[in-house]
C-alpha cells in the first residue's frame, strides 16, 4: 500500500453511527406507518442480518447540526434498505451463482412477501441443500474468498436458470411491472419528430407504492428514464434530458422532473444516484441548481424561492462535516488540504459491492492482489458517483481497473459544479431578500473558483485536470472534464485559449470529442463519446467567444448521431468518435437503446444549429429503411469488457 500524504479522517465514524441508531428508530417509526401495505416487525426491516442504514437515507428532515430543518421533508414511501442489506448471504449467493446474467435483475426484483419470511425461507432452503452453503464456510477467510468459493461451486454444479437456487428466487421474488410501450421507428421521420416521439415512450407515470420492499423509490410525478436497461431516472442524466424537454416544448415535463428530484432531497436529505435503494449511498455529478434555473428561465424568479429548502439540504450533503475537519484531513466528500483549501472528492458511504454489478465487483477484488477489497469497492462505488463508471481518468496507473483510486482525487468536474451551486444559492437569497447569507454563499464561491484555477490547472496539459490530494499532485491525465471550468465561468481567458488548443489538438474526432485519449475498453475512454460532454464543451467554448471550435464539435455531434439513427432508426447511449458507422463498447453492459440524455443533448444543439442538418430521415438514404428492420446488428457485435444482458429465466417473473 502507498504511504498517503494526507491521512483520511476516521472521526467520523463514532458520530455516523450515532447518527445511524437514530436513523434506526426513524426506520423502525416507518416500518409501523407502512403498516398499510405490510404488516412490519421492527426486525423486518433488515435489523436481523445486521443493517445498518444510512444517516442520509432516512432522518432528511432532522437538519445537519447548525443546519434548520428542511421545511418540505418528507418520509420515505418505501423502505430505503438495498437488497443486498435485506437478503445478505441469499443476495450473495444468487448474484455470485450468476442466476441472472445482469447482476442489476436481481436487485429490482421485488419480494412476495416480507424479508423476514424470504429469509426464514431461505433458512430452510439451505438445510435442504447444504451443498450449496459453500460460502458460509468460506467466509471466514474474506469476502473474495468467499465469492471465489461461491462462484467456483456453482461453475461445479452447474448453477443458473434451472438450479434450484433459481427455482427459490422464482418463487418468492417476481420482476417488476415495466409500462409497456409497443413502439418502432418510423423511417418517414426525421431525427427530430423522432425524438419529440420518444419523450412519451420513454416517460413513465407516477409510482404507486405496491410492495414496500421495492428497490424502486417511487416519484410523485411523470419523469423521464434513460431507455432499455435504465427504466428509473438517473440524476445527471436528467439534466440533459431536461434540456432536450425545453427545446421540445415539453415544459410540463420539465417541471415534472424538478418536482421528482426536489421530492427525493426532501425524503433522503440528497439526490441518489438514481431512484433505488441501493443508490441511496451515494448522489451523482450535482446538477440540480442547473436544473433550477432551467425552470426559471421560463418561470421566472419565484422558482428559486420554491426550491431553496432543497439547494440548501443539496448543499448540505456535499459539505456535510466542513467545521470540524482540520488541514491534511480528508472525510465524506469533503478534502480539506494542508493549507487549509476545503474542496470535494466523490465518495460513498458503503465500502462494499454494488448491488446492481455485484458479481463482477466481487470478482474485481479476487483477481486484484494486495488491496483491501473494502477500500477497491469503496472506490468502484465512488467511481458510480463520478457518473464515469469507469475511465482511465480514475486509475492511477492509467490503464486498469484495479488502481482505482477516485477517493483519493479532488475532481475538476464536481468542484466547478459546487461552485455553479454556490452562486445559484447567493441567487436564490437574493431574491429572498437575505443579503447576509447571499453574500457568504458569493464569498464561498470565489473562493472555490480560487482554488479551481490554482490547485486544478494543469499546466503540462494546458487544461484543467483532477488532483490527487494522497501524492500531492496533478493526476496529468487529460480528460473532456476539462471543459468543466469554462461551463461554469471559473477559467480566465488565457486558459480558456489554451483549453480550446488542447481539445482541438488532442481530444477532437472526426465523430466529435472522445472523452480521454485511452483506450482502455472501459467505456468513459477513448474511442466513446458521450451526449453531456459535448454539450457542455460546446457551452464553454461558446461562452469564452471559441465560436469555431464549438460549431465543430457540435456539427460532428450532431451528425455522428444523425448517420447512426439513419442507419438503425436508433439513438443509443454513446457513440464511437473515431470511427464512422462502427458502434461503441465498452463498459458493464450492452450498448443502450432509448436514449435519454442523447435525445436532450440533440434536440438541443440541433436548434443552436439548425443548418447542421437538414435531411434526417432513414429514408434520405438508400441503406436506412432496412437498418431500421435490422434493429441495429452492430450494436449487438459491440465489444463488452463485461457480461451481457440476456433474457431472465423462465418463471422469475409472474
Amino acid at each position: 500500500m502507498r504511504r498517503r500524504a494526507l491521512c483520511v479522517a476516521r472521526t467520523w465514524r463514532p458520530r455516523a453511527i450515532a447518527a445511524w441508531r437514530t436513523a434506526l428508530r426513524g426506520l423502525r417509526h416507518a416500518a409501523v406507518c407502512l403498516a398499510c401495505l405490510w404488516p412490519l416487525a421492527p426486525h423486518a426491516a433488515g435489523l436481523s442480518h445486521g443493517f445498518v442504514p444510512l444517516p442520509h437515507a432516512v432522518a432528511a428532515s432532522a437538519g445537519k447540526a447548525g443546519q434548520a430543518p428542511n421545511p418540505h421533508a418528507q418520509p420515505s414511501p418505501v423502505v430505503p434498505v438495498p437488497p443486498s442489506e435485506l437478503y445478505g448471504d441469499l443476495y450473495r449467493e444468487v448474484e455470485l451463482a450468476r442466476v441472472f446474467p445482469d447482476s442489476k435483475t436481481f436487485a429490482d426484483m421485488e419480494p412476495s412477501v416480507p424479508p423476514q419470511q424470504v429469509m426464514a425461507a431461505f433458512a430452510q432452503y439451505r438445510a435442504q441443500h447444504p451443498d450449496e452453503a459453500a460460502s458460509q464456510a468460506a467466509g471466514a477467510s474474506g469476502a473474495a474468498a468467499a465469492a471465489a468459493a461461491v462462484v467456483a461451486s456453482s461453475a461445479a454444479k452447474g448453477n443458473g436458470a434451472s438450479s434450484p437456487l433459481a427455482q427459490f428466487v422464482a418463487r418468492y421474488f417476481t420482476l417488476p411491472e415495466r409500462q409497456a410501450k409497443n413502439w418502432t421507428s418510423d423511417p418517414n421521420q426525421d431525427v427530430t419528430s423522432h425524438i419529440d416521439t420518444l419523450w412519451n415512450v420513454l416517460r413513465r407515470n407516477p409510482d404507486r407504492v405496491k410492495n414496500a420492499w421495492s428497490s424502486l423509490l417511487p416519484l410523485p410525478k411523470p419523469y423521464i428514464v434513460p431507455g432499455d436497461r435504465f427504466d428509473e431516472i438517473y440524476y445527471w442524466d436528467s439534466y440533459f434530458i431536461m434540456l432536450g424537454l425545453e427545446t421540445s416544448g415539453r415544459h410540463d415535463l420539465t417541471r415534472d422532473e424538478l418536482d421528482n428530484f426536489a421530492a427525493l432531497i426532501d425524503r433522503y436529505g440528497h439526490i441518489p444516484n438514481g431512484n433505488r435503494t441501493y443508490y441511496l449511498s451515494r448522489s451523482q455529478p450535482p446538477f440540480f441548481a442547473q436544473m433550477v434555473e432551467l425552470v426559471a428561465q421560463r418561470d421566472g424568479d419565484a422558482v428559486y424561492l420554491r426550491y431553496l429548502p432543497e439547494l440548501k439540504a443539496e448543499y448540505a450533503y456535499w459539505m456535510e462535516g466542513s467545521a470540524n475537519l482540520s488541514p491534511g484531513h480528508a472525510s465524506r466528500h469533503l478534502v480539506r488540504l494542508a493549507d487549509g483549501t476545503l474542496l470535494n472528492r466523490y465518495w460513498d458511504e458503503r465500502d462494499t459491492p454494488r448491488d446492481e454489478s455485484y458479481r463482477e465487483d466481487v470478482l474485481t477484488a479476487q483477481a486484484v492482489k494486495g488491496r483491501e477489497p473494502a477500500s477497491l469497492w469503496r472506490d468502484l462505488r465512488a467511481g458510480g458517483e463520478t457518473g464515469w463508471d469507469f475511465s482511465s481518468r480514475w486509475f492511477a496507473d492509467g490503464k486498469t481497473l484495479a488502481s482505482i483510486e477516485v477517493t483519493s482525487l479532488v475532481p475538476v468536474d464536481l468542484n466547478s459544479l459546487l461552485y455553479l451551486l454556490e452562486r445559484t444559492l447567493a441567487k436564490a437569497y437574493r431574491v429572498q431578500g437575505d443579503a447576509t447569507h447571499a453574500e457568504n454563499m458569493e464569498q464561498h464561491a470565489r473562493i472555490r473558483a480560487d482554488a479551481i484555477r490554482r490547485l486544478l490547472w494543469d499546466p503540462q496539459l494546458r487544461a484543467f485536470g483532477d488532483y490527487d490530494f494522497a501524492r500531492g499532485t496533478l493526476t496529468h491525465r487529460l480528460s473532456a472534464a476539462t471543459v468543466y471550468p469554462l461551463c461554469a465561468g471559473v477559467a480566465t481567458r488565457e486558459e480558456a485559449r489554451s483549453v480550446a488548443e488542447t481539445l482541438k489538438t488532442a481530444l477532437l474526432r472526426p465523430g466529435g470529442l472522445a472523452t480521454t485519449r485511452v483506450n482502455t475498453g472501459q467505456q468513459w475512454d477513448e474511442p466513446n463519446g458521450w451526449a453531456p460532454l459535448q454539450y457542455l464543451a460546446v457551452m464553454g467554448l461558446r461562452r469564452y467567444g471559441e465560436a469555431e471550435l464549438a460549431r465543430t464539435i457540435a456539427t460532428r455531434w450532431i451528425r455522428t448521431n444523425v448517420a447512426y439513427y439513419q442507419r438503425t432508426g436508433k439513438l443509443v447511449e454513446k457513440y464511437d468518435v473515431d470511427v464512422a458507422n462502427r458502434a461503441a463498447g465498452g463498459g458493464e453492459y450492452p450498448l443502450q437503446d432509448g436514449f435519454g440524455w442523447t435525445n436532450g443533448v440533440l434536440r438541443a444543439l440541433m436548434k443552436l444549429y439548425p443548418d447542421v442538418a437538414r435531411n434526417t430521415r432513414p429514408t434520405d438514404v438508400p441503406e436506412g429503411p432496412s437498418g431500421v428492420s435490422a434493429a441495429a446488428s452492430a450494436a449487438r457485435q459491440a465489444p463488452k469488457t463485461s457480461h451481457r444482458l440476456q433474457a431472465a429465466p423462465a418463471g422469475a417473473a409472474k
